[in-house]
């Protein structure tokens, strides 16, 4: 996999688009155009403390050239309680600071489908879903628009959304309705209509769920989890050996594999750091794993082969990666 593209940004604009969402605009400090971008891509913003966030790229524009070579990036924010440190600093850049990004990459694209498209996004979620919804208006692909939020005063974007898509949005605020009912959408759907959903763990585990309950056939349900992992009461700490040095590294409750390996300078392949993309994949030669991933199917799972080390543990006290 290519290196992705590193560059300095200046903040263009930053707003308050709701109590919690912040908009930011970056942009290069001349203007000159950036990489081109499709629905569902993201960049990193490196933090102050060399850790990296990923962000989804935002399009509110019905026009078709709108993510080549753009002049800027429109990010949405949302502040984290508690944070690990991300939305805090992206909440307090003004105009003019500077910020290191990389990318875009994309984990998370539109399939090419003759179908209509059921798009469902929950809260900040909306920011890769807004985007392929502007794609699909532009393309003249027909689909269906699901927001849902705790309330219509912490959906961001919502009147440009508005604009954007029309009558094919169905706004939700659980404050008026109760709980968006996903499972209750996802048995509306017919002929193998695609579904494309991003927004917070349960949501996105309700989803999962709901797909398998109904056999839908793979690569019909699309998601992307806004939500980093946590550690999980009771996790114990572990070791991990890498087959191809013998070196040997000890993982506490609290951090991943991932994270002690990027410490220790092995800066192993990896992207989105919640378990939904699989760019971190790896062998499992010795031990089991206690999956916590949103890739590996039932099976592969079971045969314990295979893990993600952003967010997947240990059941034994020692695994032997493939690494």
């Amino acid at each position: 996999m290519p290196e992705p593209a590193k560059f300095d940004l200046i903040v263009a604009e930053a707003r308050q688009e709701t109590p919690l969402i912040r908009a930011i605009r970056l942009a290069r400090p001349h203007s000159e155009p950036l990489p081109s971008w499709e629905a569902g891509a993201h960049i990193k913003v490196r933090t102050p403390q060399g850790d990296e966030r990923s962000y989804s790229l935002v399009n509110l524009s019905a026009d078709a050239a709108a993510n080549r070579h753009p002049h800027s990036y429109l990010l949405g924010v949302r502040r984290e309680q508690p944070s690990q440190g991300g939305s805090v600093y992206m909440h307090m850049l003004k105009p003019g600071d500077v910020v290191t990004a990389s990318g875009p990459g994309n984990n998370f694209p539109l399939e090419a489908t003759c179908k209509p498209i059921v798009l469902l996004a929950g809260g900040i979620g909306v920011t890769p879903v807004v985007s392929m919804a502007a794609a699909l208006v532009a393309r003249a692909h027909p689909f269906r628009f699901y927001y849902a939020g705790r309330s219509r005063g912490q959906l961001a974007f919502l009147p440009a959304i508005e604009a954007l898509t029309g009558n094919r949005l169905t706004v939700h605020a659980d404050d008026a309705s109760g709980l968006f009912d996903v499972a209750g959408l996802m048995m509306s759907l017919r002929d193998n209509e695609p579904l494309y959903c991003c927004g917070p763990t349960p949501m996105i585990e309700l989803a999962i769920q709901t797909a398998k309950q109904l056999g839908w056939s793979e690569g019909r349900l699309h998601f992307e989890i806004f939500t980093a992992a946590q550690p999980k009461a009771g996790d114990q700490a572990f070791e991990v050996v890498l087959n191809s040095s013998g070196e040997s590294f000890h993982i506490p409750p609290e951090k991943s594999i991932l994270d002690v390996l990027i410490a220790a300078g092995k800066d192993p392949i990896h992207d989105c750091k919640r378990g939904d993309c699989g760019i971190c994949q790896v062998g499992v030669i010795e031990g089991v794993p206690d999956h916590r991933d949103f890739i590996l199917s039932e099976t592969e799972k079971t045969a314990g082969k295979l893990m993600q080390i952003c967010v997947s543990r240990s059941k034994t006290p020692r695994l032997v990666l493939d690494l």
